[in-house]
């Protein structure tokens, strides 16, 4: 794998660590601003839905940009955000930040995405895609937990400034490894745009999209409301949120891994054991949450399947829009981030009802079984390869 690459990775590591950070701080974040939990979770489906209106949106404008400088411009908004995210006394103010910082991640990913897929062999996009992947899997793994940590040590302020000095050797990186040239022309020339929309009205790859979307929803639902279920339900303290964190950042990572290797030429495997997995986990670890043990296994397998799944899902998004190659990657974008938005807004509402702290759980299963209805008699379509050909 080429070394920008690598560089993009880095830079999605900071993005990726603000993205899920507020999974150990929404308590202390509603606290400050006197505000619910459900209501401070309401700032993941910010972000998710300034990613959903930024990406195509700005994967537009950004067509005829240089590719480098319109990189490092994103990173730098995306630092000036959360520096003013971490001053504010104002909870509209800290929603409006994280708006515009989702707009400045939307950007960088659609214009990152396109650029990865096309540093690659055309066979080698779901590895590319797991080399860029990396940087969130490794950002739950390390830079959600160590925020939690930082934010219970020093305040969550501390780790809005925490990011915003993270975007720095990132912007540094992109500065001095990534090459020059344009979006439009790293991507083949380009089509027009009105060809590349229209790649949208293709039925496999809204199908794609919707699936993707469907289990990222599922993946946000139970991720971004974990702090409550290890406090609450398992009744441990609060540092425990930063081990559970770790265990499911570990998973994801392991499971973006493997599907890496899997998706571009075997994805009907990583659909047909994966999926049916992932559904019975959820349940399963509403029913068990209240023993430790077995909450720590199965946060470990579910990020594993999740991601597993997810990526996979996604990859098929880039494969079936090859057609629109410098908007690829923001349709790829906006399919995980209707899940990132609407996962937590769903779960939220579950929080007030009898099934409390355990909702989102119960939540997930039932997102992960209604995509497995619409997947499972259409797996054929769905693991088809670059034009008609199965890859199994």
């Amino acid at each position: 794998m080429p070394l920008p690459l690598y560089l993009l990775a880095l830079a999605v590591f900071a993005m990726g660590t603000s993205e899920f950070m507020l999974v150990g701080l929404l308590p202390d974040i509603a606290g400050e601003f006197d505000v619910t939990v459900g209501t401070a979770g309401l700032l993941t489906s910010a972000f998710a839905i300034g990613m959903i209106v930024g990406a195509p949106l700005v994967a537009a404008l950004a067509r005829d940009w240089p590719r480098r400088s319109s990189l490092l411009t994103f990173v730098l908004a995306f630092a000036a955000a959360h520096a003013v995210g971490a001053v504010t006394s104002s909870f509209p103010v800290l929603f409006a930040t994280r708006v515009v910082a989702a707009l400045a991640n939307a950007g960088f990913l659609a214009v990152a995405l396109t650029a990865a897929a096309t540093l690659v062999p055309p066979d080698r996009k779901g590895r590319a895609l797991a080399v860029l992947l990396s940087g969130t899997t490794t950002a739950t793994i390390a830079g959600v937990p160590g925020g939690s940590m930082l934010g219970t040590l020093l305040g969550w302020r501390a780790t809005f400034w925490a990011v915003a000095a993270l975007c720095l050797p990132a912007a540094l990186g992109i500065l001095k490894g990534m090459p020059t040239g344009r979006v439009r022309e790293v991507a083949t020339g380009g089509p027009a745009l009105r060809t590349e929309l229209a790649q949208l009205t293709r039925p496999r790859l809204i199908l794609v999209m919707l699936l993707g979307a469907l289990i990222n929803a599922a993946t946000f639902a139970s991720f971004t409301f974990l702090a409550p279920v290890v406090t609450g339900t398992a009744g441990l303290d609060a540092w425990w949120i930063s081990v559970v964190l770790v265990l499911f950042g570990v998973g994801s990572f392991v499971g973006v891994t493997v599907a890496g290797r899997l998706s571009d030429r075997r994805p009907g495997l990583v659909v047909a054991v994966g999926g049916p997995l992932l559904l019975l986990g959820w349940p399963a670890l509403a029913v068990l949450a209240v023993e430790p043990v077995a909450l720590f296994v199965l946060v470990f397998v579910q990020g594993a399947l999740s991601f597993a799944l997810g990526s996979t899902l996604i990859t098929r998004v880039l494969y079936e829009a090859a057609g629109a190659p410098t908007m690829a990657g923001s349709y790829a974008t906006a399919a995980l981030n209707v899940g990132a938005a609407a996962g937590p807004l769903i779960a939220a509402a579950t929080l007030d009802t009898a099934a409390g702290n355990l909702g989102p759980l119960w939540t997930s299963g039932l997102l992960v079984a209604v995509g497995l209805l619409i997947m499972c008699p259409l797996r054929t379509v769905i693991t088809a390869g670059r034009s008609v050909d199965v890859v199994e």
